[in-house]
């Protein structure tokens, strides 16, 4: 398995935001989502605030890989589902990095928004 190098990982997770593109079923891309990102240790993460019924979290579930770009990394990666105990610690990782907007910050942090974590791995 490929694992992000330091300079990716210290790009990524400084970005304010990231640019996410899954594929469709036929291997075509679909249009850039914008998003927020979180490192937390060595992994890059990103959560849809609506959860699974999110537009563009469904759309990863089609094939599971896409590219993301974000702090001049642009990246082909697969969209692994986060295992329930990583949860804690990319929940810090939102509030250390986001912790600033204070109302808004608390959407990525409900259940709901909890189970569409993904784990950004490299291909």
């Amino acid at each position: 398995m490929k694992t992000w190098n330091g300079s990716q990982l210290e790009r990524i997770g400084a970005a304010e935001e990231l640019e996410l593109r899954s594929e469709r079923g036929d291997g075509t891309l679909r249009n850039p989502v914008t998003m927020w990102v979180v490192r937390a240790g060595d992994h890059v993460y990103v959560r849809s605030v609506k959860g699974q019924d999110g537009p563009w979290y469904r759309g990863t579930r089609t094939r599971e890989q896409g590219d993301v770009e974000a702090g001049g990394v642009r990246q082909d990666v697969t969209f692994n589902e986060a295992d329930p105990r990583e949860y804690a610690g990319v929940d810090a990782a939102y509030r250390e990095k986001y912790g600033h907007y204070t109302t808004i910050v608390d959407h990525v942090l409900t259940d709901r928004a909890r189970t569409s974590t993904l784990r950004l791995e490299p291909r």
